[in-house]
């Protein structure tokens, strides 16, 4: 580790694309990008288990305005499955109970891929961070208390194999935000007839970013402070997803002062709308009023910054 690390907290506004490890939480990854880049504030944009790898887009200063943005965007992973054996959190993390069948067939992995392509529903699981009474699930499996959950429709865009040796099956996803693929996997073992449990977990790509745009801690640990600023994208990149408007210094100027800005425009959308100077600074999103004919200041970046 290079003795370069920067202990200073700095004021630094950007996003990382972090390749997270295994065995670490988010937080933890979070808090040790931080550490290397001396952030004096930091953010990340939605879990990762501690089992799974792959893409964890990091924000700091004021990209954390804009991280929420991005917990809905489209996540593609690729999964790791062990046939006919079942888990306590339906990952290697878990403890075994119960077995099933390996005996199968590519048919009938491609007839069950079939059945969970689309629009699909799923019961969160058990093991995880989904809160009940400001408490994550977790917390409660551990203790042995069972939660009723409610159902939730997810989307699965596309499943395919990568490589099928029973018992070992793993399996390229794509999917909307929300997706638990722990059951996934679990209900596409159910419908071969036997039980599965991920034993690796890889998030390859979410929002546009591709986990080859990524770095590891050990690769921001190794490098200096300048050639690791390089690494950090603008703040704009977590909402390319919305429509962009180039707005007058004195329209820019109002927003900042919390008063509305007049258009003649119909954008006839609910998004909000990315807004820039006219040489091109980012300044934050607005949303359109129809009523009023008007922007509206939803987050700004702090005019220090633009």
């Amino acid at each position: 580790m290079t003795n370069q690390i920067n202990r200073r907290k700095r004021i630094l506004n950007g996003v990382l694309l972090l390749d997270k490890d295994s065995g670490m939480s988010s937080n933890s990854a979070l808090q040790r990008a931080r550490f290397f880049y001396g952030a004096a504030k930091a953010g990340h944009t939605g879990v990762l288990d501690p089992l799974a790898t792959g893409l964890l887009p990091v924000c700091f200063g004021e990209a954390t305005k804009f991280a929420q943005y991005l917990l809905d965007a489209d996540k593609a992973y690729t999964a790791t499955l062990k046939l006919g054996e079942a888990t306590t959190t339906g990952d290697a993390e878990g403890e075994s109970i119960g077995f099933g069948s390996t005996d199968i067939t590519l048919a009938q992995v491609e007839e069950a891929i079939a059945c969970f392509t689309g629009q699909i529903t799923q019961i969160p699981p058990m093991y995880s961070a989904l809160k009940y009474e400001g408490k994550p699930l977790y917390e409660y499996a551990r203790a042995g208390i069972t939660i009723e959950r409610k159902s939730r429709q997810v989307t699965i865009y596309q499943i395919d194999i990568l490589e099928f040796q029973a018992p070992k099956l793993v399996l390229q996803v794509r999917c909307s935000k929300g997706t638990y693929i722990r059951t996934l996997a679990e209900d596409l073992a159910k419908k071969m007839g036997t039980v599965a449990h991920l034993t690796a977990l890889r998030r390859t790509a979410t929002a546009g970013f591709q986990i080859a745009q990524s770095h590891t801690l050990d690769a921001i640990s190794s490098v200096d402070e300048i050639h690791r600023d390089t690494w950090l994208l603008p703040c704009d990149v977590l909402l390319q997803h919305f429509a962009a408007v180039t707005l007058s210094d004195a329209e820019i100027l109002r927003l900042q002062h919390g008063l509305s800005v007049q258009t003649n425009e119909n954008y006839g959308i609910m998004h909000p709308l990315r807004i820039y100077s006219a040489d091109g600074r980012f300044i934050g999103l607005v949303q359109y009023q129809p009523a009023a004919s008007s922007l509206k200041a939803l987050r700004l970046m702090s005019t220090a910054t633009v």
